[in-house]
């Protein structure tokens, strides 16, 4: 682990001593910033594909000023080709960064660990839609980001590796948090995590796996994907990926390619997994060949079995969706009221549950709909709203507590995307004018709208961190009131009750491999 020193800078900006030595961030407009601040040694040589290890002591004060490299993933924002991967290069891709008000010890601040999304195979902490001064400041907590593993590196099930090595990366990280974060002004006793999209199937996890317990109070999940793995779908998707680089499926044969190199397999693949729908069922048009998997040791169960049995009934739970999350994937697509009758049919028929019992109750449900607005409904359905619905469920089945939200304010940028995936981002985080913010918020100046519905995500996502409490009633089965997020928000029953009832008693389980 290497070490910056810059002499005579002493008092150049905030020192603060970790368990691994001292680091200095900055002064930014109020807050002390602390970025690239290592959490684990960096997983390459004979640490490539293993579980993380603990980062080396380092002597003096390391300068904690840059974000670590990103993890080696694929480029552009939720795929998109054209934008490449920022960040600086090198193999200390597992790196944290705390922003705090006071990095006084005596503080005891609520602390806030965001896990980001890219549907497990990119994105990273140093992303500029990340930058969390404004949770910060406003909310008056710590925050805390970090990397960990996607794509190959994290989530390929591969022989003589541990599965689910992005998922013990972010528990490696809370550990580090437990540890260091009372140096930063930060409580460990009040600790939140929360994430979008893979982040939230991460969060989901989390509350699933023994080995998280006693590691986080509270958290928030914002759009639950509802694709974890079966083994044997894991395994089958492994040796594709690892055919693609000319390799077997093992952690010592794909060892001796380079990191950013596997990226392009998962490219390949991606791109042409509707082509494996028979094989791979529901998983294939994701186009992702990444996802948490149920490997009965790591993750022993799906997030919705082990909550509703009680796994996480200590753990306050805000959890939700946005109102038409697939409309960003059809936009990105160019398939904007561009499906067709065959492809609703397929579409009704692979993802509704019952199969053809789900396509009769959903063309029942909704006659009005265009083929292109159905199958943007069921997709909905099926990938986030309900299984972000039924985590909420099953976490009040197994004793515990939980508070429902839905974003419905459309975005500004376009009036075909609505409130869809990934809007809750820069309305959190205020950042309309970094990643999906540029395409969401186009044009010189934000909405007056825009800027109250952001400062109250950061009041109800802070206020459920420092209390449990966001501002609206807990989600019970019998009232359902979950909070409306929109230019006027309201508490109300849940507002996509229609599909609630088709979805009524569906589990879901891990993916199969169908042949």
């Amino acid at each position: 682990m290497s070490e910056s020193r810059v002499p005579g800078t002493e008092t150049a900006g905030p020192v603060v001593r970790t368990a691994s030595g001292a680091v200095r961030g900055r002064h930014e407009d109020g807050l002390a910033v602390f970025r690239g601040i290592p959490f684990a040694e960096p997983p390459v040589g004979d640490a490539r594909f293993q579980a993380p290890r603990p980062a080396r002591p380092w002597d003096g004060t390391r300068e904690a000023y840059a974000f670590g490299p990103p993890p080696p993933q694929e480029p552009g924002i939720m795929g998109r080709k054209d934008v490449p991967v920022a960040g600086p290069t090198g193999d200390d891709w597992l790196t944290v960064n705390v922003w705090t008000p006071d990095p006084d010890p005596s503080s005891a601040r609520p602390v806030m660990v965001w896990i980001y999304g890219g549907a497990f195979k990119m994105g990273h902490a140093g992303q500029p839609g990340y930058d969390a001064q404004h949770i910060a400041r406003d909310g008056d907590v710590v925050v805390v980001t970090f990397n960990y593993r996607v794509g190959m590196e994290g989530f390929a099930l591969l022989d003589g590796a541990p599965a689910n090595r992005g998922l013990l990366d972010q528990l490696a990280a809370l550990e580090w948090v437990r540890e260091n974060i009372t140096a930063f002004g930060g409580d460990p006793g009040q600790i939140t995590v929360f994430g979008e999209s893979a982040g939230a199937g991460s969060v989901a996890s989390l509350m699933a796996m023994e080995r998280a317990r006693g590691l986080f109070r509270r958290a928030v999940a914002q759009s639950v994907p509802g694709t974890f793995f079966s083994e044997a779908l894991a395994r089958d998707m492994a040796a594709a990926l690892a055919a693609e680089a000319g390799r077997r499926p093992t952690a010592a044969d794909l060892a001796t390619v380079d990191p950013r190199r596997l990226t392009a397999a998962g490219q390949s693949l991606s791109a042409r997994m509707l082509g494996y729908t028979d094989r791979w069922g529901q998983a294939a048009p994701t186009v992702t060949p990444f996802a948490p998997v149920v490997d009965g040791d790591v993750l022993p169960t799906t997030p919705w079995q082990a909550l509703a049995a009680g796994a996480a009934r200590d753990v306050d739970l805000l959890v939700g969706h946005n109102r038409d999350e697939f409309r960003l994937f059809l936009a990105m697509g160019g398939l904007l009221d561009e499906i067709t009758e065959d492809q609703l049919t397929a579409a009704l028929r692979l993802l509704a549950p019952g199969g053809g019992a789900g396509e009769r109750a959903y063309r029942a449900a909704f006659p009005e709909d265009t083929p292109s607005d159905l199958y943007e409904r069921v997709q909905t359905d099926w990938l986030f709203a309900m299984p972000s619905l039924h985590l909420a469920e099953a976490q009040r089945a197994g004793g515990g507590r939980a508070h429902v939200y839905e974003l419905a304010w459309s975005a500004p940028g376009s009036r075909y995307l609505g409130a869809c995936h990934g809007l809750d981002i820069p309305l959190l985080f205020g950042t309309f004018r970094a990643d999906l913010g540029m395409l969401l918020f186009p044009g010189a100046d934000v909405p007056d709208a825009a800027q109250e519905l952001s400062s109250r995500f950061r009041r109800s996502w802070t206020a459920f961190a420092r209390t449990g409490d966001p501002g609206w009633p807990a989600y019970d089965p019998e009232e359902r009131l979950v909070q409306v997020l929109d230019e006027k928000p309201t508490v109300t029953a849940y507002p996509r009750e229609t599909s609630r009832r088709i979805w009524e008693g569906h589990a879901f389980l891990p993916l199969p491999l169908l042949g």
